[in-house]
């Protein structure tokens, strides 16, 4: 036999019995932990390095890249959020076009909605029923979760595919409302019997967050936009909003150039935070913006923001430059530090289990 020959035969007997591998799975089990927290990586857009981390408040451990240590593949591009029903985590890989389902105690794939535009968030009307927000398309998803499988849409009227956002959701009695961020300046109001769109509620420009205090009043930010936009530029804005009359009953300014994002509650919704360069509380009862800040900035890129809801507690991510691994805070309700750790790059968004 040739060396030539040679050569080529044991290339081919090596290829006949090689067998590849993206990863090696590992195996989890986080049951016995109790309360944890989950950690949306965002990574790089089109980079595909998005990562979901896990982290014990008792133990004060973190594990990263969960996701992919279970499954023995990427999360996918952009994870842009997560909610648990059930014990299954549903995180929303917004550039990857798609919804994974997940155990939250092994962090193993159950099942997975695909086919979608660009998701943002998810909210379940049933168990077998759930909506999905999508950027850059007029319309919301309706999906069966128990089937992974997309039944029909909420089509969003004055809205075109190019410009179409919407995102964060909140339920109030039958009626979802919904926050229409990029450039748009929106509150939406949907009948989940129907899965129409009854209202419609104008705030300022680019309401990027929305949450429902314990008095069932609606919060939402607005960024005001960007000095050159097309859509407009203006001061941003803190806004209560009753969803029983769909109206405003206050309206916080903030001073020109600010970016306030983020808006969150603690465990008894009583206390309002947000982000605007340092870290800012109140309560829900208030009737101006405080002087100080809960935690004022640090040379930091305060990105994510969330609330223990027993303890308390305030996380807050950092996303330092945009590039290497972010780093979480962890404070007490009286802003003591009390850990920090790294997590992925450009963690933003939290879930707790």
């Amino acid at each position: 036999m040739s060396r030539l020959s040679l050569y080529i035969f044991v290339i081919i007997s090596l290829t006949a019995c090689m067998k590849w591998e993206y990863g090696l799975e590992e195996e989890f089990d986080t049951s016995a932990s109790g309360e944890g927290l989950f950690i949306c990586n965002e990574g790089n857009f089109q980079y595909g390095n998005a990562t979901l981390s896990y982290y014990d408040p008792e133990t004060k451990t973190v594990q990263n890249e969960v996701f992919y240590r279970s499954n023995a593949m990427k999360l996918g591009d952009v994870c842009q959020s997560m909610i648990i029903r059930d014990g299954i985590g549903w995180v929303v890989v917004n550039n990857s076009h798609v919804v994974f389902a997940i155990d939250i105690n092994t962090f193993k794939e159950v099942g997975r909605i695909t086919n979608l535009t660009s998701p943002r968030y998810i909210h379940f009307i049933s168990d077998e029923k759930a909506y999905i927000t999508q950027i850059w398309d007029n319309r919301i998803f309706i999906v069966n979760p128990k089937r992974y499988e997309i039944t029909g849409y909420i089509n969003i009227p004055n809205m075109t595919m190019e410009s179409g956002s919407t995102e964060q959701m909140v339920q109030y009695g039958k009626y979802v409302y919904v926050n229409c961020w990029s450039y748009q300046n929106r509150i939406l109001k949907i009948d989940t019997e129907t899965d129409q769109i009854v209202g419609e509620l104008q705030v300022g420009i680019q309401p990027t967050s929305l949450a429902l205090d314990a008095y069932g009043k609606l919060w939402t930010v607005t960024d005001g936009g960007y000095e050159g936009s097309p859509y407009g530029y203006e001061a941003p804005s803190l806004y209560r909003i009753d969803p029983e009359t769909f109206t405003i009953e206050k309206k916080f300014m903030f001073a020109m150039g600010d970016s306030p994002s983020e808006v969150q509650l603690n465990g008894d919704k009583t206390k309002l935070y947000w982000i605007n360069d340092a870290i800012w509380s109140m309560p829900v009862t208030a009737e101006t913006i405080p002087v100080d800040p809960f935690l004022p900035a640090q040379n930091t890129i305060y990105y994510g923001l969330t609330v223990c809801p027993t303890s308390g507690d305030v996380y807050i991510a950092d996303a330092i430059d945009y590039v290497q691994q972010g780093k979480i805070y962890r404070y007490s309700s009286d802003g003591k530090l009390l850990d920090e750790f790294y997590a992925g790059i450009i963690p933003g968004a939290f879930c707790w289990k």
